[in-house]
């Protein structure tokens, strides 16, 4: 009986908090308004770190924890004047013959600003990219049809390539390009595979709007330097040793490069643990800038919300002193006002949710923040919209509270 008439209590408070609110509902607006456009800001901050974490995954995933990518040049400091080719076909040979655990290496070098043309159709290239055999298996790469490059290709500086999803959808729709003729500026190759779509880089640009054709091929036809390259992908037997693979590897760059005790390397090694420590830096960064953002949002949406409260007891004192005159107590009141500060927090969690929501989409549309919707982002904005409305609804509940009710009546 007695939790029976507790529970009848509690509904008619909440009744009379809901018809408080609808009479001053121009106020009640502000205060949705104010919550909702900080729990917005943290929506889109939770989306954006879930996004990000997605998107690293995604990255070291496609990276492989099997293997290292060695650049030219020491990429992480950049010094003045730096030379970035500084990987030659004999670190590739040695490297092939001699170090421990390795079974793949394939080199890599780019051409950028190529045109590619099959038809009457032209389209720009994000990147050719030279390489040896075996590509497609160095990346974990699969293709949708035809085949990877393969040693005589490499020999011969064969005039084939392999295509990415992006120029072999754009140029061929849904037709079969393996087998047919495309030109890169004015020279044509044959298409002999294409890869399948990835979506997820590591570096500058789309993975998938490239294209690849022999590292020999690329020297000899666009007059590039036929002795270094830019990058080695190396794949390693045993991924759980990547740790002392990458400083074996390191090691034997250093002496096969004949730097000496004091001399910086003049290569950069990437493995999966690096990217994803990289990419870990960025996404603290993020998170730091956007939750200082989104709790100055819901500091304002709280303080909005308190003054208005405070004015709303000023203007309500005479309703507070009948209340308490026919025998509402102190507790009441309390409850009363705390209810309406809850329940104008929690519509303002639910349009800062839907506004959110909406910014975050867009703000994947313009590709500015990878973005990962999820039911979590509800259960975080309902605590922050209670903790909101408890903490910046208190101290005015206790100053309804603590009116007395003659002072109340006579005001």
């Amino acid at each position: 009986m007695p939790d029976r008439r507790r529970m009848a209590r509690l509904e008619r408070i909440a009744r009379m908090a809901a018809q408080a609110l609808w009479a001053y509902r121009l106020r009640s607006l502000f205060v949705v308004l104010g919550v909702g456009l900080g729990i917005a800001s943290l929506t889109i901050i939770v989306a954006a770190v879930d996004g990000a974490q997605r998107k690293a995954r995604e990255i070291t995933e496609n990276f492989g924890p099997d293997a290292a990518f060695v650049l030219g040049g020491d990429v992480l400091n950049r010094a003045v004047g730096m030379r970035t080719l500084t990987l030659s076909w004999t670190d590739l040979e040695r490297i092939r013959q001699s170090l421990p655990g390795a079974y793949l290496v394939v080199p890599m070098r780019a051409k950028r600003n190529l045109k590619l043309r099959y038809g009457g159709t032209t389209i720009d290239l994000d990147s050719a990219i030279g390489s040896s055999a075996n590509y497609a298996q160095a990346w974990d790469w699969p293709l949708a049809e035809g085949r990877d490059l393969n040693e005589e290709d490499v020999e011969r500086g064969a005039r084939v390539v392999l295509l990415g999803s992006v120029p072999a959808r754009e140029l061929f729709g849904q037709r079969s390009p393996v087998g047919q003729t495309v030109y890169v500026n004015s020279i044509p190759f044959q298409v002999v595979g294409t890869l399948t779509e990835r979506g997820a880089s590591g570096g500058p640009g789309n993975p998938d709007e490239r294209i690849v054709m022999p590292l020999t091929t690329l020297t000899q036809r666009f007059n590039l330097d036929r002795q270094y390259f830019r990058a080695l992908r190396i794949k390693f037997r045993d991924p759980e040793n990547m740790e002392a693979n990458r400083e074996n590897l390191r090691s034997f760059l250093r002496h096969l490069h004949g730097l000496g005790p004091g001399d910086p390397d003049d290569f950069t090694i990437l493995t999966a643990d690096e990217v994803l420590a990289f990419l870990s830096v960025i996404q603290g960064g993020l998170m730091v800038f956007l939750g200082v953002t989104s709790m100055v949002a819901m500091t304002v949406g709280g303080f909005v919300l308190a003054n208005l409260f405070y004015l709303s007891v000023s203007e309500r004192t005479k309703e507070i002193g009948l209340k308490k005159a026919v025998g509402a107590s102190s507790s009441a009141i309390l409850l009363q006002f705390l209810t309406e500060a809850v329940l104008l927090t929690l519509v303002g969690a639910l349009v800062g949710v839907a506004l959110g929501m909406g910014a975050a989409q867009f703000l994947e549309r313009l590709e500015i923040l990878e973005i990962q919707l999820s039911w979590r982002i509800f259960g975080i904005a309902l605590f922050a919209s209670l903790g909101i409305g408890v903490l910046f609804g208190l101290r005015p509940a206790r100053s309804a509270a603590r009116l007395d009710p003659i002072e109340a009546l006579r005001g």
